[in-house]
């Protein structure tokens, strides 16, 4: 069983990208002569030469893409399972809303009601920030694990909860704990798996975010209709619980950088000499390096038009998911008669089209990404990332509408089902193309860029719920997803096309993007 290192040091990401630009090209160990203290850490005292310690040689077993295939794919399940869970536990309390009002004394409907739900996905915004930069320090060994122990006592808290504040505050802190595994899955997948190798793993990887919202109603549903609401919590506590046991068994330490300051550590406890990783070499103190991460997503959003723009996108599709998410059992149980648990199996709908638009999305972008790419000579741009999303962005208007004016309508369930597939498929694809056309580019600065949209997009999710039954209610389904499907028009449709033509300038005038052909 893999015990997680419980020393924290500060990386040196600015000698790391002199030296390598990918953890597997760090091979063997060698002297180096680098002007680096003796501590590691900064210091006014003299500077002494140090051995610098990386990975023996190509086929290095330590190195997490030399492991087994076998291996990496348990790493890699165990992980994504890990980014599930939270979703779930995000969305499954949607249908027992009207239990937990009745019981806590909160007014049905309510704006108190909803941010019961969506306050859960607030700490998504603050997640990130804090998750990601931590596991540079640490390792994602150690924050997987702590994440989610502290996911787990906070959900299981909520079953307690005996008044409306306490509820709020551990569904926070519960999804606090469960933002870690998003902050940090890619990076894991990336650390195991080569730039060659890595698209089925991310495929599955990416599955879990988009299904896991979904999946939680649909079983939440039945929960709600055949037990107490305290079950919803239960059962989610419970699955984890099963989940933590697989990661103390089968999860391994996949950061490369963290890997070599464990085996630097052992190297001078043993020989009494000046070993060290070119990650140890950094004069900053860790409070300076967790600040520098928690603040440059933020710098991203105020200062990259790329980012603004796709993290208002996101935002609105973001937040039409969790609306829809709020409102999917109250349109089958009032307009259509169902009980809570038929309703909640409606919520198939969004995993079929999350998975299909995902799935799918990420294969056809491949293939028309190298296509273009040959036209062009052999040399690839992140513009060629966008012709999927000018035609996926559409599908968000035309679903939206066709869910709210035939559940307007009550006409039979399949129609509006229908509709609520085709925008599901828009938000699995069009996520999925613009995750990947943020990476390509800002390379090097990607994990900052995409963190800065997660979070913003974070900020939707929770805001949207909240007034859903005041618009619905106002405005019908109808009007109400008519609206909705004119802010994604508007906002989503010709982003595409600007960025297709603009983007080369753009990025020439950034001083952030750093493009991989």
């Amino acid at each position: 069983m893999a015990t997680p290192s419980n020393e924290c040091t500060t990386p040196d990401p600015e000698k790391f990208n002199a030296a390598t630009t990918d953890n597997s090209t760090l091979q063997g160990s060698e002297s180096a002569s680098l002007n680096i203290p003796s501590d590691g850490l900064s210091s006014a005292g003299t500077h002494e030469e140090i051995i610098l310690v990386q990975w023996d040689g190509p086929g290095d077993p330590s190195n997490p893409r030399n492991w087994s295939k076998k291996k990496r794919w348990t790493v890699t399940l165990v992980v994504s399972l890990f980014t599930f869970i939270s979703p779930v536990a995000s969305s499954i309390s949607s249908p027992a809303l009207p239990q937990i009002s009745s019981d806590l004394g909160i007014a049905p409907g309510s704006i108190l009601e909803n941010m019961s739900l969506s306050i859960f996905v607030l700490a998504y915004a603050l997640g990130p920030l804090f998750w990601g930069p931590l596991s540079e320090l640490c390792g994602r060994l150690v924050i997987l694990q702590i994440s989610n122990i502290w996911f787990l006592i906070f959900n299981t808290l909520c079953s307690l909860a005996r008044t409306p504040t306490q509820m709020l505050v551990f569904r926070f802190l519960a999804g606090f704990g469960g933002a870690a595994p998003q902050s940090i899955g890619g990076g894991v997948v990336g650390d195991l798996w080569s730039p060659e190798e890595r698209g089925m793993a991310m495929s599955l990887y990416s599955l879990a975010p988009l299904v896991g919202p979904s999946t939680g109603p649909l079983v939440g549903g039945w929960i709600a209709l055949r037990s107490k609401w305290q079950w919803v919590f239960w059962s989610v506590s419970i699955a984890d619980g099963i989940l933590q046991i697989a990661g103390f068994v089968f999860l391994r330490e996949t950061y490369g950088p963290q890997i070599l300051r464990k085996k630097a550590q052992a190297l001078r406890k043993s020989s009494n000499k000046n070993y060290y990783t070119a990650f140890e070499a950094s004069d900053k103190h860790w409070s300076t390096y967790m600040a520098r991460g928690m603040l440059k997503p933020i710098k991203f959003l105020f200062t990259e038009p790329i980012v603004q723009v796709f993290a208002l996108y996101m935002a609105v599709l973001y937040g039409v998911l969790y609306l829809s998410l709020t409102t999917f059992v109250q349109v089958f149980t009032d307009l259509y008669g169902e009980n809570s648990g038929v309703a909640g199996v409606h919520y198939l709908a969004i995993a079929l089209g999350s998975t299909v638009g995902g799935q799918i999305g990420a294969r056809v972008l491949n293939t028309i990404y190298r296509r273009l790419k040959a036209r062009n000579g052999g040399v690839g741009t992140p513009e060629m990332r966008l012709p999927l999303l000018m035609v996926s962005a559409t599908t968000l208007p035309i679903g939206l509408l066709i869910y709210g004016w035939t559940a307007n309508a009550r006409l039979f369930w399949f129609v509006p089902d229908l509709g609520v597939f085709i925008y599901s498929v828009g938000i699995g694809g069009n996520w999925t193309c613009i995750q990947t056309y943020l990476v390509d580019n800002y390379a090097l600065h990607a994990a900052s860029a995409i963190a800065g949209v997660v979070s913003f997009r974070a900020f939707a999710g929770f805001g949207f719920p909240l007034f859903a039954d005041q618009m619905f209610g106002n405005l019908g389904y109808g009007w109400g997803n008519s609206i909705l499907a004119l802010i994604c028009l508007v906002i989503g449709c010709p982003a595409p096309f600007i960025f297709y033509r603009y983007g080369p300038r753009l990025r020439a005038w950034s001083k952030a993007t750093s493009v991989e052909q």
